[in-house]
């Protein structure tokens, strides 16, 4: 795979002015790099958070707000509908645990991967509507339903849908839509999650319920509780953490390491065997977002709502429990669909493929997403794995894709071209799901590669490592480097990785596999991990490497983390 190493660019004037409101000059040049303003620098609060109303609020939410607090005054059930992600459990969960702060009576449904398909479908209707709804709320799902939403209005039960992917030409039949991604709304944040969507509405529902009198009898909910949820979601879900994802995000953070923490997180945290109170954004996204994610991949996402719902710490830690066997047998079973897709990808460069569609009957439903992010990293094309679907002759596709090749938008110009091609899909840029039948197999292969050829070029099919340049360890002190990890990094605000030459003073092999560093610099030592590495070093290497605080008896030192080895060469 092609591989090119570039520095981040910024604006010396911008990095100025960053550095005049206060942020130290190695964290201004590296906001800079992120696009990060000067006016936005400090704006770290609830209070900056959008708002959910005005001319540019979020369509739709006044009316599904109204259509909540008529149910919860009156005492109608509600059902809350959530994908089976880590992104639709913690929306299911802020709308549970809101809802029942509220007074609402309500209860959540959550589609079986392996039997019920993605979304509000008709089964997952008939499967709601045993527990007598009479509304339905979805999460983090819905805009795509079409089908579900009129079989709902047919039973007598309307639909709210909040959501936040990419809708289609036309829009379900729901009573009130709220989608930032819907044709119509002005609301900025068009990256905002599933989950942060949910926590708006109810923001939203408590206003009106505020202006109806409703908790004259009753606290207010503090909503700020349930920011650690939205933080976990977002992170999780892989979406771009601009400006207000990471308000939220950092906020959720002062939460989840506070007493006001939830319960199921400060769990999975427990089982994960990590420090709560140490705990970072990329910690969502690689330790806890995994294990809860692994309910909804390998049997249902009940147990993961569950957790994050409860108040009851053993039961939290008992579904954790779970939740981190679960994550166990997914692990076991990537790396032997891994090990399976390793001989498909020996003739992708030799033969000039710009996309990948790959399908093994063998393959899990579940797992196949974190599959095709896996390929995609490694053959930097878009990537979409394929497995059994639930019905006969029917395969289920999961997709990853790279900067500049808009996957959503490449199956809606195969749904175009090839209508009746795909029985359905949906998606967003990165990251997008279909159905085929299995003998048209080949066919999608054709209309996808054509695709790819017509959209991709040579300079976005090269696999560009972006780093912040230059960080002597001169100026790895433990507060220059606590400046940096502290802020709220992730998908679209990358961990900063910087350049350096450094000569390997020592080196040993940890578990056989990772190498344990001690690295100098300018008569300067600093210590540093290799995960994944048991080759052994020459004697000067130019390393790209992230920073880091390794706290041990009570003191605190630097570390730095090895991300790739360039241009090796002895002293």
């Amino acid at each position: 795979m092609d591989q090119i190493f570039t520095q981040r660019a910024f604006d010396e004037t911008i990095v100025k002015e960053l550095e005049k409101s206060g942020k130290h000059p190695v964290l201004a040049r590296i906001l800079a790099a992120r696009g990060v303003l000067p006016d936005e620098v400090n704006k770290s609060t609830l209070n900056d958070l959008l708002p959910w109303n005005g001319p540019n609020g979020l369509k739709g939410i006044v009316e599904a707000a109204n259509l909540l607090a008529d149910a919860v005054q009156t005492g109608n059930k509600i059902v809350i509908v959530a994908d089976y992600d880590a992104d639709g459990a913690t929306a299911c969960a802020v709308g549970i645990r809101a809802l029942r702060a509220m007074g609402a009576i309500v209860d959540f449904a959550v589609p079986d991967r392996m039997t019920m398909g993605y979304g509000l479908s008709i089964d997952v209707v008939k499967f709601a509507a045993r527990m007598k709804p009479d509304l339905l709320l979805t999460v983090d799902n819905g805009i795509s339903s079409h089908a579900g939403v009129d079989y709902a209005n047919e039973s007598g039960i309307p639909v709210i849908v909040t959501d936040h992917h990419l809708a289609g030409e036309t829009l379900p039949a729901a009573v009130a839509i709220v989608n930032p991604n819907q044709p119509g709304c002005r609301f900025p944040s068009k990256n905002i999650a599933g989950v942060g969507v949910s926590f708006y509405l109810m923001l939203a529902l408590r206003h009106v319920l505020k202006e109806r009198e409703h908790f004259q009898t009753r606290p207010i909910p503090n909503m700020a509780n349930l920011l650690d949820l939205v933080a976990l979601g977002t992170v999780a879900d892989v979406v771009k953490l601009d400006h207000n994802n990471r308000i939220l995000v950092a906020n959720g953070l002062k939460h989840l390491v506070g007493n006001s923490c939830n319960k199921g997180i400060a769990a999975l945290i427990q089982v994960s065997e990590r420090d709560r109170l140490k705990i970072k954004s990329i910690d969502l996204g690689f330790l806890i977002g995994p294990r809860l994610n692994a309910a909804g991949r390998m049997a249902d996402m009940s147990a993961g709502i569950r957790c994050l719902a409860t108040d009851n710490s053993d039961e939290a830690m008992e579904l954790a429990t779970e939740l981190d066997q679960l994550n166990r047998e997914r692990r076991k079973v990537e790396a032997s669909m891994c090990e399976d897709v390793e001989p498909l990808l020996q003739n992708i460069k030799s033969i000039g493929q710009y996309t990948l569609a790959l399908y093994d009957p063998q393959w899990h439903t579940g797992v196949i997403g974190i599959l095709a992010s896996r390929v995609k990293d490694k053959v930097h094309r878009p990537v979409i794995t394929f497995a059994p679907g639930i019905a006969s002759g029917q395969i289920r596709g999961s997709g990853r894709s790279i900067v500049g090749f808009h996957l959503r938008d490449a199956l809606e110009r195969i749904n175009y071209l090839h209508p009746g091609l795909m029985q359905s899909f949906g998606g967003h840029a990165m990251a997008a799901g279909l159905t085929i039948e299995e003998a048209r197999l080949g066919e999608f292969r054709t209309a996808f590669e054509k695709v790819g050829q017509e959209w991709l070029t040579p300079d976005l099919l090269t696999n560009k490592f972006e780093h912040d340049g230059p960080l002597d360890v001169s100026s790895m002190n433990v507060a220059v480097i606590e400046t940096v990890t502290n802020e709220t990094w992730g998908q679209g605000f990358p961990t900063p990785v910087f350049e350096g030459e450094f000569k390997v003073a020592r080196q040993r092999i940890l578990k056989e596999k990772h190498s344990k560093l001690t690295l100098s610099q300018n008569g300067k030592q600093i210590d540093g991990i290799f995960f994944g590495f048991a080759d052994s070093l020459p004697e000067q290497i130019k390393a790209f490497f992230s920073v880091e605080i390794n706290e041990w008896m009570g003191a605190k030192t630097v570390q730095i983390s090895i991300k790739r080895v360039l241009a090796q060469t002895r002293a």
